[in-house]
């Protein structure tokens, strides 16, 4: 029984054996079939395969578009295979290609029901690659795709044309090719995108045609848009960063800073841009050391006055100013016969005229009106101050006004005194001369002179006047540190430039003449000048040279108040006067016209820029 069963065990594992003798001999013959190469990378094809394999491989390249030119241009696509799609190692790569091919072939999706028109969007540069003919080009999003997805860039663009509208159609585009859409100039423009909702919950690339570029006379135009919001807080940023360096005395982060300002200031536009090249010139100045020399040529000097008068065209501040104070005067003059007004700045004497026909029309016929113009030396030694005489005598003359002139030059106010400003000769009548006393923007440079306010202030005390009217900048440029002025003008200039814009763009709109729209630019361009000279000498200038000491209306009624004087209230004529002035102002819809403890002031928005102000002498 033992050796039966041995014998029987012995022919059991002797046909288990020679099965596994079969299947390695199977396996072996096998072996030699497969390519060697192909083997070594994990792959195993047999020789009889291998023209199969490469037709297949030759198809799939074909599909993928991953031959010649179009390489490049299909970055985003191999893209998406490789971030999207899962690749295996597998043993059979023939049935591998074969899933690849079928993918990459599968029937395009069934269209989308009509949707209702959705904005057309411009692709970022991340999500459309493409040629010259596909920068262009475009194209309507799919509304199942979600707009908020960083991949495209929410910018309504023009409507394209219909061209381009029958192009970006996905049932033809799908119909004349499933998967791949070429441009004419062989560049192709594809967008990656996932969405669920497009593909059944399968993740899929979508490529997108762009469509050609519109015609010279094509309204579709893509527009990139600049954000310059972060380059104008850059500015701002950079020129209180320089104004810093410059109080401290770090010259040398200083000038590293104002070299950036012009690059800066380029990138914006309107007044913002010209604020800030003129406080960046300032800036440069003061840290080079190079000061503006004061204006002490004739040229200078006839600049000066030319600005001036340009400034006064193109923006209601300085008519502003001698409406109110002649309307104050006015209402001082009430009933006198002999009135005096001393001017402590005449310049070219524009203030006068309309106060001399108001006189000429006041009841009971015109008072005898004498002025006295107080005016600097000329560099030419010629007598200007006559000049504006002489034309104001020829105005009073054609209204029938008792006119007399007197000029008075003096190279600053203090220099004036008592004795100067009474007329000549002993006054015969028994009425006597009611005086009045006007400064406009003059006030604010005798702070550059120790003691010089106070003299002024006591000298117009001692010809007892009735009215002393004053206009001065709404400002403090004058405080103690370099920063804190820097950063007051730099608001308070950047407000008066933005109102020179409004005025100017108000009154282009309103003139019809081309002339006319001409003359207006020219008076915005001086008066740009005009603001600017200031702005160099409060920010580049130190000690005497420094003139520009603008001053807010708390502080004049604190120095007003120390030298003997009382506020006048202004009445409300000169508020409803003021208000109509600015309506009939081309451009004024932004300037506001505010009463504040009986002064006037006159502001662009909500920020007041000028004030006017009328004093007496308090009793003793």
């Amino acid at each position: 029984m033992k050796r039966e069963y041995q014998d029987a065990g012995g022919s059991g594992f002797g046909d288990m054996g020679s099965s596994k003798d079969k299947m390695m001999a199977a396996a072996g013959e096998q072996d030699e079939d497969v390519d060697e190469l192909l083997a070594a990378l994990g792959y195993k094809v047999r020789s009889s395969d291998m023209a199969d394999v490469a037709q297949k491989l030759e198809q799939l390249e074909v599909a993928m578009g991953m031959g010649g030119a179009a390489a490049a241009a299909d970055d985003g696509f191999v893209s998406h295979l490789a971030t999207d799609t899962v690749h295996y190692n597998p043993a059979d790569l023939s049935s591998w290609l074969e899933s690849m091919l079928s993918e990459l072939n599968a029937p395009p999706p069934p269209p989308l029901p009509p949707a209702p028109p959705a904005p057309r969007l411009a692709p970022t540069s991340s999500a459309v690659k493409g040629g010259a003919a596909a920068g262009g080009g475009l194209f309507d999003l799919p509304p199942a795709v979600d707009s908020s997805s960083s991949t495209y860039s929410l910018k309504p663009i023009p409507s394209p044309p219909p061209a381009a509208a029958a192009s970006a159609d996905p049932s033809t585009d799908s119909a004349r090719e499933p998967k791949r859409m070429r441009t004419g100039g062989g560049s192709t423009s594809s967008s990656s995108s996932s969405s669920s909702s497009l593909d059944g919950g399968r993740t899929r690339s979508s490529v997108v045609e762009a469509a050609p570029p519109p015609a010279a006379n094509g309204s579709a135009v893509p527009v990139v848009v600049a954000d310059t919001q972060e380059a104008g807080i850059r500015l701002v940023h950079a020129l209180l960063a320089c104004a810093e360096a410059v109080q401290q005395e770090n010259f040398t982060a200083a000038e590293a800073l104002v070299k950036q300002i012009p690059m800066l200031a380029s990138s914006q536009g309107g007044a913002m841009r010209k604020v800030a090249a003129y406080f960046g010139e300032a800036l440069a100045r003061r840290v080079y050391r190079f000061r503006p020399a004061p204006d002490s040529s004739l040229l200078d000097a006839a600049f000066a006055d030319l600005l001036h008068a340009h400034f006064y065209e193109s923006c209601p501040y300085l008519k502003f100013a001698h409406f109110t104070a002649n309307q104050a005067i006015l209402e001082a003059f009430a009933g006198c016969r002999r009135v005096h007004v001393v001017d402590f700045g005449i310049k070219q004497g524009m203030q006068w005229p309309a106060l001399l026909q108001a006189l000429a029309l006041r009841p009971g016929g015109p008072p005898s009106f004498r002025l006295t113009g107080v005016g600097p030396p000329q560099p030419d030694e010629t007598d200007a101050l006559q000049q504006v005489g002489w034309k104001l005598a020829q105005f009073a003359h054609t209204i029938r006004v008792d006119f007399q002139y007197r000029g008075l030059v003096a190279a600053t106010l203090a220099d004036l005194e008592p004795f100067m400003l009474q007329p000549d000769g002993e006054d015969t009548d028994d009425e006597p001369e009611v005086v009045a006393v006007n400064s406009v923007f003059e006030l604010h440079r005798l702070l550059a002179q120790p003691g010089a306010l106070e003299k002024v202030l006591g000298t117009v005390r001692a010809v007892r006047p009735r009215i002393v009217t004053v206009v001065e900048q709404e400002a403090n440029h004058n405080s103690g540190t370099f920063l804190d002025r820097f950063t007051e003008s730099l608001h308070y200039y950047s407000t008066m430039f933005d109102s020179l814009e409004g005025a100017g763009s108000g009154q282009s709109a309103a003139d019809a003449s081309p002339a006319a729209a001409a003359a207006g630019g020219t008076d915005q361009v001086m008066s740009e000048v005009y603001l600017g000279r200031q702005i160099c000498n409060v920010v580049a200038c130190e000690g005497a040279e420094r003139t520009e000491r603008h001053e807010n209306l708390g502080q004049w009624r604190t120095r007003l108040g120390r030298a003997g004087f009382e506020p006048v209230h202004l009445g409300f004529n000169a508020y409803k006067q003021a208000s109509t002035l600015l309506a009939l102002f081309a451009g004024g819809d932004g300037y506001r016209v505010e009463e504040k403890d009986g002064c006037l002031t006159l502001g662009w928005h909500t920020r007041p820029l000028i004030a006017t102000s009328a004093w007496r002498a308090a009793a003793p």
